[in-house]
């Protein structure tokens, strides 16, 4: 089959690595940076597999900043583009989405499209309804970032929103390259998919936001957060699993999806998605007290990344502590070795990491890392699994 992936991001570029060993696939993207790597052999993201893939040669996947000309000669079309969430608008902005869209369907109007960016909920049927005729449907991905191909090859469950042939096809399609055997299916009504990541993000964060607030319990009153987790977890309907304490949920999805979630609530009742969404604000205000309470002349913020064997720092937690500790008028320094530049929101870079130990008085790690073994005493992180 020809297939077109738009959007070079993990989402679209593991789908695109998985998906050409059997097939003839297109990546499309806007960059041409990127393109040229990838067309190099180089992955743009910070992923293992994709890495190992690409520079082996073990794919044939061509990049383009040719939109249309791929568009044109796919059978399917998959869109894989950002939708970050508009602050002003309370809503992901679909725009990418919506012009991908539009192009396959111009360069070709019978082509499948399916949509894997994250959408609020009814967006595919508005799409539809606006474009009679067109094959459109939402397929939602659950991709980590640092292991989305290996996900992709593993996958938890394929869940497709579109119950008739068109979404029998695209099923097929990602069972047959897994290499798991008996992978959940579920076809379901494009509505109903897209609530479907929305919920089981807004879950995540939900048990992120509940262990946080353990923690910050048993901090205030000197107890053992450590202790008091793992007998909780013994539980098997809770388990032990998705427990480790951290500065706040971050990363790309989480924040922004249970935001969108939240939008997409309007005139329902409800109380506790509005919860989750505070307690991510609640908890970075007390862990920004927390090291204030020391009193520090200057704070070191190790890694700006959200978990470890990643690249990527949009909307992480620890950023949000930075700018809670820089409006108190205490100095900042950075250590960020995949960061370019020399300053980051006004704050130093400090690349050596031996001098960047020793000009802070608290190092602010929210994953800790063996290299700071020599200066814990100075390291301040509520990380007790040292996994994410």
């Amino acid at each position: 089959m020809k297939i077109a992936v738009a959007g070079a991001g993990y989402v679209g570029l593991s789908i695109a690595v998985l998906l050409c060993r059997k097939h003839e696939v297109t990546l499309v993207d806007l960059d041409q940076g990127r393109v040229d790597a990838i067309n190099a052999g180089c992955s743009t993201i910070s992923d293992p597999l994709i890495e190992e893939w690409l520079s082996a040669g073990q794919t044939t996947l061509t990049a383009t900043v040719d939109a249309i000309q791929a568009y044109a000669a796919a059978e399917l079309v998959i869109v894989a583009t950002p939708t970050d969430y508009d602050q002003n608008r309370n809503f992901f902005d679909t725009s990418s989405v919506e012009s991908v869209i539009d192009q396959a369907l111009s360069a070709n109007p019978r082509v499948l499209v399916t949509i894997k960016s994250t959408v609020p909920v009814g967006f595919t049927q508005n799409m539809r309804q606006a474009r009679p005729g067109a094959r459109i449907l939402f397929s939602p991905e659950f991709l980590r970032e640092g292991s989305a191909l290996h996900d992709c090859l593993h996958p938890s469950r394929i869940i497709v929103g579109d119950t008739g042939d068109d979404g029998r096809l695209f099923a097929s399609l990602m069972v047959d390259a897994a290499k798991d055997a008996d992978i959940p299916v579920l076809l379901t009504g494009t509505t109903e998919a897209e609530a479907i990541k929305l919920f089981a993000n807004t879950y995540l964060a939900l048990r992120v936001a509940y262990f946080n607030e353990l923690d910050t319990y048993a901090a205030m009153h000197g107890l053992s957060t450590r202790q008091i987790i793992d007998g909780v977890g013994l539980d098997p309907r809770i388990g032990r699993h998705y427990n480790n304490p951290s500065f706040g949920y971050g990363g790309y999805c989480l924040p922004k999806d249970s935001k969108q979630l939240l939008a997409n609530y309007a005139n329902v009742p409800q109380s506790l998605i509005a919860a989750v969404v505070e307690a991510n604000v609640t908890r970075k205000d007390f862990i920004a007290a927390d090291i204030l309470r020391r009193d520090p002349r200057v704070v070191g913020i190790y890694r700006l990344v959200m978990k470890a064997e990643s690249d990527n720092f949009r909307s992480s937690s620890i950023q949000g502590i930075m700018k809670r500790i820089k409006a108190k008028g205490v100095e900042v320094i950075v250590y960020e070795p995949n960061l370019p530049g020399e300053v980051f929101f006004r704050s130093e870079i400090v690349r050596d990491l031996d001098d960047f130990k020793t000009r802070a008085d608290i190092i602010v790690a929210n994953r800790y890392a063996t290299e700071l073994d020599d200066v814990v005493d100075k390291v301040y992180t509520r990380d007790l699994y040292e996994r994410d």
